[in-house]
């Protein structure tokens, strides 16, 4: 789980419910006791409790005295049922409605440490120059590292619903149409650039290329879709 965007047992309370909804925990398991939760998020037992206290009364978790806390949730994710309805073309549409805000908030929010984490992701996906696959899981990393600078938990967790739909079966068939070299190479670019605008704090940079990045994620896809 990542450090929470939010400090205090809000914050992780919010990373445990993601990790739960996200099909990291399942329905039954135990979570890892206090003490290790505490030394993964660096605070005290105390604000852990609280964290778990406040997902117990949302009845995603369910405390058994001396046995421990265990998952409560147990659903079919509704993200994956939407995954099968939606285009790649819709799935562009949602992006530019939410990204280019989310770029925005992240030129004015991030952290050090947020800019260090989108960095070591620009990093791998730069790597990536066509292997299709391994530069599908960079982009998905990268794009998730600058929603988490956006430091706003709830965009973060639209963001991650959106990742998934990313995996639906339409996407899967027509980026081995898009990404080619030449695409990956000229995507990257695009990455680095909004990597320096988030680095500068220049905003409108951000939005602008990120919108950019996205208009021709666009266009590629509807090119894909006529061939």
């Amino acid at each position: 789980m990542p450090p929470p965007a939010t400090e205090g047992s809000k914050g992780i309370a919010f990373e445990i419910q993601q990790a739960i909804l996200n099909g990291h925990y399942h329905y039954g398991e135990r979570l890892p006791p206090e003490r290790e939760l505490a030394n993964h998020f660096g605070v005290s037992r105390t604000t852990i409790r609280e964290a778990l206290r406040r997902l117990e009364q949302e009845k995603l978790l369910s405390r058994r005295i001396g046995s421990g806390t265990f998952v409560n949730y147990n659903s079919v994710p509704d993200v994956y049922l939407m995954a099968q309805r939606i285009s790649p073309i819709e799935l562009i549409e949602t992006r530019l409605g939410v990204e280019p805000h989310l770029v925005r908030l992240a030129a004015i929010n991030a952290t050090g440490q947020d800019l260090q984490r989108l960095e070591s992701a620009l990093k791998q996906v730069e790597s990536v120059r066509d292997d299709i696959e391994a530069f599908a899981r960079a982009d998905k990393e990268f794009h998730l590292q600058l929603a988490e600078c956006s430091r706003n938990p709830l965009l973060t967790w639209l963001h991650r619903q959106i990742n998934e739909v990313r995996d639906n079966t339409a996407w899967r068939t027509v980026k081995s149409k898009v990404l080619t070299p030449d695409r990956i190479a000229e995507y990257n670019i695009q990455h680095r650039a909004l990597y320096e605008a988030l680095l500068s704090r220049d905003t409108e940079g951000a939005v602008t290329t990120m919108q950019s990045h996205l208009e021709e994620a666009r266009r590629d896809l509807l090119g894909a879709a006529a061939r």
